[in-house]
Formats: structure tokens, C-alpha cells, sequence
């Protein structure tokens, strides 16, 4: 009905016109991506679109966005680095290259927090990403621009990545789905900083989209040949998943209680499920969770199974230039003088300190090892856990600094592995997205994504800013 050189025009325009109010697009390629179209519309004249034509580029013409973070060719590459404002990437991340192969045409690369590490979306080579559905609100992070973008109807799918909540947080923030997939399936190559040592079994790459079916067919792409390890094949019988819920932490002193309105819209789709699919949702309580942000940041450093080191924070500031002493950076941020945001600065800190007690540190890594085995044998083949995304909607700028462990409740499920879909559940009184993280055992993705769909149908997905 639409030639694709149409499609990519209004998102073109669409981003024009919002992308001075959110600025999460830091860089686009208006130009190449219309020239691509025109490539599109031409092959679609020149024979019959058959089953061939869909099987061979399933995502044919389809307008996409990048976290900056990813390697797009002939586009910057900082991931909010000032030492790195020079760098343009000369190829592609596996992921966006087979995207492309795909048919999908990329629009332009989003804007994330400084080094992928924080989750306000700012940085001092592109300054700070709004929320579409208020602008005094922060878009979460890393992949922020991202979820942004997505929310503002500005693109269809995108490509984040999640170490510690970076795809889940700004899909919940920003009332858009995100998939954190099983670990190691989906490749990581192509994006910086790259995770290194143990972190190699934390960091995931996964697809972030407006509507629910996108998922699979991103993740399909994005997998390439490990994709059969996810059993997205597989017909999924809601009525004979075992539903659990949780509806928080369990009181940890380093996180916010849930919000009221979460735990609400939480309540209302067990409610959902038990009475359209005649299924009990079976509430739990498991403990360890409650030293969520404790296990993942032993976790994260951690030594791997060679005794390699995890890199540090502070290393990767520096990026192969002078170390940076976060002490110093500090002095220098009170007036005025650092070209790195705070929470960088304060993540520094924070590394030094977390080395200082390492029989401790060892002790949650042990007890992180306990929980995975916990939580797989809890949700078996056919468990899905339903989990606060956050404990709050998204909050107002720069007050993340003083709430800054909440990303725990996302956190956890980069160190046990498993793959989480977040699910949006319409808006709360102030207008701002409500979600749910849907959890399933390793390579038991098939479950979260089909939850997702039928949350979708039931509670209207996506709902566009300004409504």
C-alpha cells in the first residue's frame, strides 16, 4: 500500500520534528537510508514480492535505530566518551550487519549514558535524552536514546544491550518492549566497551520494538545460526505455563519500595491471567533476592574461570589514554573542569572500594551461584516469574544519584543468565509508563515472548506520548 521510500520519509520527518524536544537521535543517515529505500522500492518493482523474497530479507525495508554503542559504518561510535568524539565506526557490529542483511535500514545511531554504565541517558559529547512522555524525566539508560526513540514513534524496532537492566529499564521507563535474551546466544561483538572476563556471561545484546510480535522476528535475525537454542519454534500454551509472581525484592536497604501504582498494575494482570486463562498464579518469596545489588556488583567483579580479572571501570575512562584517578575527577566535576558525568565519577569510586573486602565479595558470588540454581529448578520448562521492572516510573532527572541501586530488581538476571522480556502495562495517574519484567529459565525465551504478546492484547502495549 506504501512504497518504502514513503515509510522511511515519515520517520524521517517524524524524527525531525520531535527530536529537538527527546534528542535521542545523536547522528543520522537520512540521506543513505532514502537511497536504500529507493534500492528497496526497486527490487519490489522489478519481480513479484513471493515467499522467497520475504524468507531471504525478513525485515525488508523496515526503518531501525542503533544505541550508539554498536558499530554502524560511518557512524560514531563514542558511547559518550569525550576521548572517543572522533571515532567513527568503519564496519558494523555483527548484530546491525545482520540486521542489514536482513533489509532493515538504519536511520541513525541513539544516544546512551557515558560508557553504557549508568541509567540516566547523558554524557558530555551529547548531552541528556527526555522522556517522550515528559520531558523532565530521564529515559533510563544504557540504551536510553533508544527507548526514547521507539516511544516517540520515531523508529519500529532497535538494538540495545542489557548488562545490569540497559535494554529493560528504558523499554519500562519509555512503555516499549524489551528482550534480554538467554545468555550467549545473541553476539556482542561490535559494540564498546565490550565485556570482558566474567562479564562476557553477563553482558546481552537484544532487540527493543513498539509492538510485541517484533521481538521474535528481531531476535530470529539478530541470533543468526544459535537461534534454534532459544526453541522459538516451539507452540507455547499460555494455559499450561506456570505462572509465579513476586511482588518485590524483599525489602533490600539499598532499594526503593515499589511503587503503589506498579505493584497495581502488577496485581491486575495476575488477576488477568487467572481469570481469561483459568490458571493460579502462585505467589513466592525467595529470599536472596534481596541482596540483588549486593550479588550482581560481586558478581560483575569477579574473577572468571581462567582467574582473568573483570576490567575496570576506571580503565575503561581512560580508554587506552592517561588513567583517570576518580578522586581527582571529582575535584575537578565541583568546578566545572571534568569532561565526565558524575555518575561515572562516582562509579570509580565505588569500584575501589567494593575491591576492599574481598572474603565478602566471594561469599555473594557464592550465594549468586546458589540463586541461579535456585531460580531454574523454581521455573522449570514451563515457569514463567512475574517481577517489578523497577520500583519506581521513571524519575525526574539527575534524582537517579540519589536512588542508585534501584536498577537491582533488573540487575540480577544479567548474573543468573536468563532471559527477561519487559512487558508495558499501560500509564500511571501521572501519565508515565507502568510495566512488568517476565522471567523464564535458560533458553526458555519462547515463554516470555509469547506472555508478552498476549499482556499486549489484554492490557494495549505501547501507548503514544501525548495521548
Amino acid at each position: 500500500q506504501v512504497t518504502c521510500v514513503e515509510v522511511v520519509e515519515a520517520y524521517v520527518e517524524r524524527i525531525r520534528e520531535v527530536n529537538p524536544l527527546i534528542n535521542a537521535v545523536v547522528k543520522d543517515r537520512f540521506e543513505e537510508a532514502l537511497r536504500e529505500a529507493r534500492q528497496v522500492d526497486q527490487l519490489l518493482a522489478e519481480g513479484p514480492a513471493d515467499d522467497s523474497l520475504e524468507e531471504k530479507f525478513p525485515l525488508l525495508g523496515v526503518p531501525v535505530t542503533v544505541k550508539e554503542a554498536f558499530a554502524l559504518h560511518g557512524m560514531p561510535n563514542t558511547s559518550g566518551l569525550v576521548n572517543r568524539r572522533h571515532v567513527v565506526a568503519a564496519s558494523d557490529a555483527t548484530v546491525v550487519s545482520r540486521l542489514k542483511q536482513a533489509g532493515a535500514i538504519p536511520l541513525g545511531v541513539t544516544n546512551c549514558s557515558e560508557l553504557c554504565m549508568w541509567f540516566e541517558s547523558s554524557n558530555r559529547v551529547y548531552g541528556r535524552t527526555n522522556n517522550p512522555y515528559d520531558l523532565q524525566r530521564i529515559v533510563g539508560g544504557s540504551s536510553g536514546g533508544e527507548g526514547s526513540v521507539l516511544a516517540a514513534a520515531c523508529s519500529v524496532i532497535g538494538v540495545g544491550a542489557d548488562i545490569g537492566g540497559s535494554i529493560r529499564m528504558p523499554a519500562f521507563f519509555n512503555g516499549v518492549f524489551g528482550h534480554k535474551p538467554t545468555t550467549g546466544v545473541v553476539p556482542n561483538e561490535g559494540q564498546f566497551p565490550i565485556a570482558q572476563g566474567v562479564r562476557t556471561n553477563f553482558l546481552c545484546t537484544g532487540p527493543m520494538c513498539r509492538y510485541a510480535e517484533d521481538l521474535e522476528l528481531m531476535l530470529r535475525v539478530m541470533a543468526g545460526p544459535g537461534v534454534h537454542r532459544l526453541k522459538l519454534g516451539e507452540k507455547v500454551s499460555l494455559e499450561k505455563i506456570k505462572f509465579l509472581c513476586m511482588d518485590h525484592d524483599g525489602g533490600s536497604v539499598f532499594v526503593y519500595p515499589v511503587d503503589k501504582e506498579i505493584l497495581q498494575a502488577q496485581k491486575k494482570v495476575v488477576e488477568h491471567l487467572e481469570s481469561s486463562l483459568g490458571v493460579q498464579v502462585e505467589r513466592v518469596a525467595i529470599h536472596k533476592m534481596k541482596y540483588s545489588f549486593q550479588i550482581w556488583s560481586a558478581m560483575m567483579s569477579s574473577q572468571d574461570s581462567d582467574g582473568q580479572e573483570a576490567q575496570l571501570f576506571t580503565d575503561l575512562l581512560g580508554d587506552h589514554g592517561k588513567p583517570v584517578w576518580p578522586l581527582w575527577e571529582l575535584l575537578k566535576w565541583l568546578v566545572g573542569m571534568s569532561s565526565h558525568t558524575l555518575p561515572a565519577i562516582v562509579l570509580g569510586l565505588t569500584e575501589k572500594v567494593m575491591k576492599l573486602n574481598p572474603s565478602g565479595s566471594a561469599k555473594l558470588v557464592s550465594m549468586g551461584k546458589s540463586l541461579q540454581a535456585e531460580m531454574e529448578t523454581l521455573l522449570g520448562p514451563d515457569g514463567v516469574l512475574l517481577y517489578p521492572s523497577h520500583p519506581t516510573v521513571a524519575p525526574r532527572h539527575n534524582s537517579p544519584i540519589c536512588m542508585p541501586f534501584n536498577f537491582a530488581y533488573t540487575a540480577i538476571f544479567n548474573v543468573l543468565g536468563l532471559p527477561v522480556t519487559q512487558c508495558p502495562l499501560g500509564l500511571s495517574s501521572e501519565g508515565l509508563p507502568l510495566g512488568i519484567q517476565l522471567v523464564a529459565a535458560s533458553y526458555n525465551d519462547h515463554l516470555t515472548l509469547a506472555v508478552a504478546r498476549y499482556l499486549e492484547e489484554a492490557f494495549g502495549g505501547w501507548v503514544p506520548p501525548g495521548k
